[in-house]
């Protein structure tokens, strides 16, 4: 599924997936990196139907 560009510009930027799990780890809720198609860096995402858990941080 494609990246809206609204929704890209909203959201914040990770230049690297570790540091894009790394906030996700420390997030209250259950969060997943994906690289996105229009900026070509990592955002986080909620949606978690068909996606493996992080492991925890540690």
């Amino acid at each position: 599924m494609r990246t809206r560009l609204a929704i890209c510009r909203k959201k914040q930027r990770f230049p690297s997936g570790a540091e894009a799990i790394a906030a996700a780890q420390i997030a209250t809720i259950d969060l997943r990196p994906y690289l996105c198609d229009r900026c070509l860096h990592y955002h986080l995402t909620g949606r978690t139907k068909g996606k493996r858990r992080l492991p925890a941080a540690g």
